[in-house]
C-alpha cells in the first residue's frame, strides 16, 4: 500500500510542478508607462513578463523596435530612447526579461540566451508582431544577436549597443566559477560596490549626480523583500549562462542590417574580476572588439564613441542618439 502511494506521488510530481505560479515581482518602481503582464509556462513555471508597449501620437505607426535591457538595468532605463522613437512615430516594446525587475523571479531557473530569446518570440507573438527592429544593450546586446540568429524572418534590423559576447572569455582563460560562488558575491551588492563597479566601467571614471537613479535601482532589486534573494540567484545563474553560451562565433550567420554603437573605453568582460592578471589583461578591449564584430557580420556598418564607455546612450545621449537615428533614417 505504501509502495503504491509513494508511486503515485513520483507521478503527481510533474503535475504538481507544472502548476507552480511564480508571480510578478512586487517591486514599485515607477516606470514611464503601464506595465503589462504576459503569462507563459516555461520549465514547469507559470512565470509573468512584465513589458512595455507604447504607441506613437498617429494613426500607424512607422514600424516597431524592441529594447532589450541588459543584466544591471531594467525596461525603464531605456526611457530617453524609447521617447526619442515614438517622437519618430515607432512603437517601442520595451521587456524586462525573466528573473529580472518586474517580471517572476524564479527560484530556480535554466537561463540560457536561447530561453530568453524564446520568452521575448513568445512576447511579440501575443502582440501579433511579425516583424521588428531588435536593440540591445549590453547582456541584451548578446541576447539581440541570439534572437537574430533563431527569428531571422523577424528581425529586420539588429541594433547592438556595447554588446557583451564579442569574445569567447572561457576560451581566453577565464575560469569557470561555480554558480554558489557566483550566487555569494550578488548578495555582497551595495551601493559602494554598484556604483564603483558603474563609474569604472559605465562612465569611465567619471560621475554625474543623475547616474545615481541607476544604481540605487539595482540596489533595491537586491534588497526587495521575499525576492531580494531570487534576485540574485537568477543574476548569478545569467552570468554563468553569458559566460558559457558564447554567440562570437555566429556573427557570420547574421542576416539582419546591423549596426554596432560602441563606446570605446568599455571594458567589460564576464569574469575578468575572478580571473589571473594575465588573463584581465587580454579581456574587454571594446576599442578592437567593435572593429572586428564589425568585420565578421556580413554588411555590419560600426559607430565608434571616443571617450564613452559601456553605456553611451546614457553618457552622451545626444551624441549616441544621433548616429542611432542617422542610420535609421537611411537604412531602416
Amino acid at each position: 500500500m505504501m509502495r503504491s502511494i509513494a508511486y503515485l506521488l513520483i507521478i503527481a510530481l510533474p503535475i504538481v510542478l507544472g502548476q507552480s505560479v511564480i508571480p510578478p515581482s512586487t517591486w514599485n518602481y515607477t516606470y514611464p508607462w503601464p506595465v503589462k503582464y504576459h503569462t507563459l509556462t516555461s520549465q514547469r513555471l507559470n512565470l509573468s513578463m512584465a513589458y512595455m508597449d507604447v504607441h506613437p501620437n498617429v494613426t500607424e505607426a512607422r514600424d516597431t523596435i524592441v529594447l532589450l535591457h541588459g543584466k544591471n538595468f531594467c525596461g525603464a532605463t531605456w526611457e530617453d530612447t524609447a521617447r526619442r522613437l515614438l517622437a519618430h512615430n515607432y512603437r517601442v516594446i520595451i521587456p524586462d526579461q525573466i528573473g529580472f525587475c518586474k517580471s517572476s523571479k524564479p527560484p530556480s531557473y535554466q537561463f540560457s540566451l536561447q530561453q530568453l530569446a524564446f520568452n521575448t518570440n513568445v512576447l511579440l507573438q501575443s502582440l501579433n508582431v511579425s516583424e521588428a527592429k531588435i536593440l540591445g544593450h549590453s547582456m541584451g546586446g548578446m541576447l539581440a544577436t541570439r534572437f537574430a540568429l533563431m527569428y531571422p524572418s523577424l528581425t529586420t534590423h539588429l541594433i547592438l549597443t556595447n554588446p557583451i559576447g564579442l569574445e569567447d572569455w572561457k576560451a581566453l582563460g577565464v575560469p569557470w566559477r561555480a554558480i554558489d560562488l557566483l550566487y555569494a558575491d550578488e548578495l555582497k551588492s551595495n551601493y559602494t560596490t554598484v556604483r564603483s563597479y558603474q563609474q569604472a566601467t559605465y562612465y569611465v571614471n567619471t560621475w554625474k549626480p543623475e547616474y545615481d537613479v541607476w544604481v540605487n535601482m539595482l540596489v533595491e532589486l537586491y534588497r526587495l523583500p521575499g525576492e531580494g534573494e531570487a534576485f540574485a540567484y537568477d543574476m548569478a545563474l545569467t552570468t554563468d549562462a553569458v559566460l558559457t553560451q558564447p554567440v562570437v562565433y555566429e556573427f557570420g550567420l547574421v542576416k539582419a542590417p546591423t549596426l554596432l554603437l560602441i563606446g570605446t573605453k568599455d571594458n567589460t568582460a564576464i569574469g575578468k574580476a575572478w580571473s589571473p592578471p594575465e588573463v584581465q589583461a587580454k579581456l574587454g578591449n571594446y576599442s578592437v572588439l567593435g572593429k572586428e564584430t564589425a568585420e565578421k557580420i556580413p554588411g555590419a556598418e560600426l559607430v565608434e564613441f571616443e571617450g564613452l564607455g559601456h553605456a553611451p546612450q546614457i553618457q552622451d545621449s545626444e551624441r549616441y542618439h544621433a548616429a542611432l537615428f542617422e542610420w535609421l533614417g537611411r537604412v531602416g
